[in-house]
């Protein structure tokens, strides 16, 4: 759908005045801020941004968008690389002010609207010791990430982010409002757990909680030069490891942040990330060979909140550079992969579970594979 005619002022006008939040033209101070995304490749100039403080914002921004034919995206987190948050020429509903999160410690549930990122998510769990599966970036928005799927580090014990859904509310693309439930518009609530956009607007969420304050956790980097047989030495360790345990392989260039070590910064290194969600005198033994697949050359790994480890990667996950990335879902890992990408390029490799088979739980359609590979490339503006 494109624009059908140019808005004019008074339009805009009407809609400030039934709109609670803050509607924004290429002419307000802030337009420039609010129309960028986590991705600096993505450069996109919407005619008008509606910075939703409720449910009842959301409602008004779509029955706009109806009326006048508009090109409409939803920009919760901002963090989708593609860029799907924000668009050209139409209206971006952006609930990034909606951040409503309350945890009932008693049922082991919490409802978040659909603003919060998982900082906000885990800052706010944590607090009463829970947790449930969520992004490995903290600045990532819960909702976007939640439709998709979500794997992250608790992903091989409790599921994907999407199998911790309780329900969701959400506003159709008619203006509408609806809860969607195993007991409720089950057929939507199907969709909306992995299937991706295009289902509506969710506005909130609610989730199952899992008891979890303390894993052991981190990370242990190896020479590029060792990647096939550190690679090999994992495949072989995760075949008889519990479902505590999830981790990480990434191919990378360490940048320079203040938690790498200065000897390592700007060179390559395959890293090995783990979160084992158990009972701490398991976990030792289980990650134990996970710290001794080659040449030690950093060992980050120790008992921290779950929380610290959602922040771990933070320092390297920061707005502003330019991000292109692809993806896919493999059966196997092969032994004879590459020895490591290009020098500004990454690869991050992720063993799933077999534990939330496809069963009809949700739209997410890469169930039945063994690994998840993300390839990617980033630089800073002007490279």
């Amino acid at each position: 759908m494109t624009l059908s005619s140019p808005l004019d002022a008074a339009s805009v006008e009407e809609f400030r005045v039934q709109f609670a939040g803050e509607i924004l033209t290429p002419a307000d101070e802030g337009y420039d801020i609010h129309r960028k995304v986590w991705n600096a490749m993505i450069d996109k100039h919407p005619a008008l941004i509606a910075r939703c403080h409720g449910v009842a914002d959301v409602i008004t921004a779509v029955q706009f968008a109806r009326q006048h034919s508009l090109l409409t995206a939803v920009r919760g987190g901002g963090h989708n690389v593609a860029g799907n948050g924000v668009c050209d020429g139409g209206l971006v509903i952006d609930l990034s002010l909606m951040k409503g999160i309350r945890v009932d410690p008693v049922s082991r549930t919490v409802r978040a609207q659909g603003g919060v990122t998982w900082g906000e998510f885990d800052r706010e769990t944590q607090a009463f010791g829970l947790a449930t599966t969520g992004g490995l970036v903290s600045s990532t928005g819960m909702a976007g990430f939640t439709l998709g799927g979500g794997i992250g580090w608790l992903t091989r014990k409790y599921g994907l982010a999407c199998d911790n859904l309780r329900l969701v509310d959400v506003v159709t693309a008619e203006g509408g409002f609806l809860t969607a439930s195993l007991s409720e518009n089950a057929d939507l609530f199907w969709g909306v757990r992995g299937g991706g956009g295009n289902f509506g607007i969710v506005t909130a969420v609610e989730f199952d909680l899992h008891p979890l304050s303390t894993v052991l956790g981190g990370w242990v980097l190896y020479p590029i030069e060792q990647a096939r047989e550190i690679l090999r030495g994992l495949r072989t360790s995760l075949a008889t490891a519990p479902d505590e345990l999830t981790t990480v392989a990434r191919l990378f260039t360490v940048p320079v942040v203040e938690m790498a070590p200065p000897p390592l910064q700007n060179k390559q290194v395959i890293g090995i990330g783990v979160c084992h969600c158990g009972s701490p005198q398991q976990a030792e033994a289980v990650v134990r060979p996970l710290r001794s697949l080659g040449t030690v050359l950093a060992d980050l790994i120790a008992p921290i909140p779950y929380r610290v480890l959602q922040t771990m990667t933070d320092a390297i996950n920061v707005p502003g550079l330019h991000h292109y990335w692809r993806s896919d879902y493999l059966r196997a890992r092969r032994a004879d992969h590459r020895d490591h990408p290009g020098a500004d390029s990454e690869e991050d490799i992720t063993p799933l579970s077999d534990r939330y088979p496809s069963d009809g739980r949700g739209g997410f359609p890469h169930r039945c594979r063994g690994h998840g590979l993300w390839t990617s490339r980033c630089s800073f503006p002007g490279q």
